[in-house]
């Protein structure tokens, strides 16, 4: 199953991922950002080739006109002195006039190089000022010193006339300059303007695309993944049940989809794990009280079959001393196995009704020193160690939280086996070793008897499980199973070490402080006894 079932079919924008919105997006302002740079860029270099324009071309050409004004009133004056008076101190401003004209022509002349009409007026004045020169102010100033000269008589009409000619090209010509300049202000002002004008629209458009930028992900992102993480926080808080909206681009809404699915199928799973859970505590339940049951039965029926037996076993004692040797030698024989066969019944017994109080009945919560355990039980099996010439060593034990009563039953079925199990014509040599590993401890019971068999090393801890027959070693099995049950009540395993192969090496691990399920062991003892 799928995030996208149940999805109506997309079409148009409704389409579009997130990728291609914000690319869409990023396109569109470039463009808009790009035409009002270039518009802006043209602005500002119009209005910096206006500002140019009048500052080097307009405002120079007007004033170098006005120079060149001043240079020709300067000529006119001091050809008219000169000419009246005849005074030689009267060509120097015309001199300097001709200087100055010279350099304010050329002056103009390169600044209206580009502008025909203008150069055109600045013709009419060249060819206006030449006339005059021609006419009135060269022969003047040709004429010898110190008498007026009649010529400044004779065409001082004419003379006049030519000047004002000349006048008149001059005001003309800066007329047009004038108005040239004033153009060029009027233009720089609007394009500064148009310019200040541009600058505001690229503002607002900016602002509105940061607008439209800031909405746009606000919308089309930021609240479909607020919408998107509520929801998911809904589910993780337990609300299965709470659906997970579907917004935003189509990304986004598969997104949503697909962990609306998983969020289906954790609610089926559930579902399933509930129901599994169910099954399995009513299975725990009915496994509980089944092995209650079967613990009573073996407790009660040991503890009752206790007395029965013991009638049978004195009488059939009885009957041997009493009638033994009266009788043939199959009574005998017959007489005999039933007081064996009481016997090991006898045994047989109490080490089921010891194996059924393992973590019922000896569950005394206290520190245990391993090594004084050890000794009393050396000190208990002391006759048959002797008999058999057995050699016991161990190393330092620990002291452990434990049941102390439990610790001899280990200790005394380990160290008994390893004396019973010895290999004929071999002095038994056992030691127990003790290591600590983090929390644990592992002990290890090592001897040199006949030692298990590798495919046995699972059996010989399961109850009744005999290797040998009663005939080659006595015992009823029950031993290794006790010593389980003993090591995996205080939270430890036991097992045989297959490494050691002369001989048998037991291993087992105990924890520094008991179990919390042995601390409620004498519950279910006390309802037991109780029944």
């Amino acid at each position: 199953m799928t995030g996208e079932e149940g999805l109506p079919p997309a079409r148009g924008l409704s389409t579009w991922t997130t990728r291609r919105w914000l690319r869409a997006g990023v396109a569109a302002s470039l463009a808009v950002l790009a035409l009002l740079g270039v518009t802006g860029a043209w602005v500002l270099g119009r209005t910096a080739s206006i500002s140019q324009e009048l500052v080097d071309v307009k405002s120079p050409a007007l004033n170098s006109s006005i120079r060149l004004e001043s240079a020709l009133l300067n000529q006119e004056t001091g050809i008219r002195g000169y000419g009246l008076t005849g005074t030689a101190a009267f060509l120097a401003p015309y001199h300097q006039g001709l200087t100055e004209q010279k350099a304010s022509t050329a002056r103009l002349a390169e600044l209206l190089r580009g502008d025909a009409t203008e150069r055109k007026g600045l013709k009419a004045v060249e060819d206006a000022v030449e006339r005059w020169h021609e006419r009135f102010a060269r022969p003047i100033a040709a004429s010898p010193a110190g008498a007026p000269t009649p010529l400044a008589t004779e065409r001082a009409v004419e003379g006049k006339a030519a000047f004002d000619a000349v006048r008149a090209a001059m005001a003309a010509q800066q007329e047009e300059l004038q108005t040239a300049r004033e153009e060029a202000r009027d233009d720089l002002l609007g394009t500064m303007t148009l310019r200040n004008w541009v600058f505001s629209a690229i503002a607002l458009v900016i602002v509105a695309l940061a607008t439209l930028v800031f909405e746009g992900l606000r919308r089309g992102i930021t609240t479909p993944l607020d919408r998107l993480g509520e929801d998911a926080r809904a589910v993780t808080g337990g609300d299965f049940e709470h659906p997970i909206a579907q917004t935003g681009p189509a990304d986004l809404r598969r997104l949503s989809a697909e962990i609306d699915s998983m969020r289906r199928r954790l609610v089926r799973e559930l579902a399933f794990t509930e129901e599994a859970r169910l099954r399995l505590d009513a299975q725990a339940a009915d496994l509980k009280r089944s092995n209650a049951e079967l613990e009573q039965f073996a407790y009660v029926a040991s503890h009752d079959l206790q007395e029965p037996l013991r009638k049978v076993s004195s009488f059939t004692q009885l009957l041997q001393r009493r009638y033994g040797g009266q009788l043939d030698a199959k009574a005998d024989q017959y007489i005999d196995f039933a007081v064996d066969g009481a016997n090991r019944m006898q045994i047989l017994i109490n080490d089921l009704l010891d194996f059924s109080r393992v973590g019922r009945v000896h569950h005394t919560h206290q520190s245990v020193d391993l090594g004084a355990v050890l000794k009393r039980t050396l000190s208990a099996l002391s006759v048959g160690i002797e008999e058999s010439g057995a050699v016991v060593t161990h190393d330092d034990l620990p002291s452990l939280v434990a049941d102390p009563t439990q610790m001899g039953m280990l200790w005394q079925n380990l160290i008994g086996n390893a004396v019973k199990f010895r290999r004929a014509g071999e002095t038994p040599r056992i030691h127990v070793s003790a290591e600590q590993e983090g929390e644990l401890w592992r002990f290890a019971v090592t001897d040199n008897g006949i030692g298990i068999a590798p495919e046995y090393a699972e059996k010989v801890f399961v109850i009744f499980q005999r290797l040998h027959t009663k005939d080659a070693y006595d015992g009823s099995g029950i031993g290794l199973a006790m010593c389980k049950k003993i090591v995996e009540f205080h939270g430890g395993t036991i097992g045989i070490d297959p490494a050691h192969t002369r001989g048998a090496r037991i291993t087992f691990t105990l924890a520094t402080t008991l179990p919390e399920h042995a601390g409620h062991a004498d519950e279910g003892d006390d309802a037991r006894r109780a029944g």
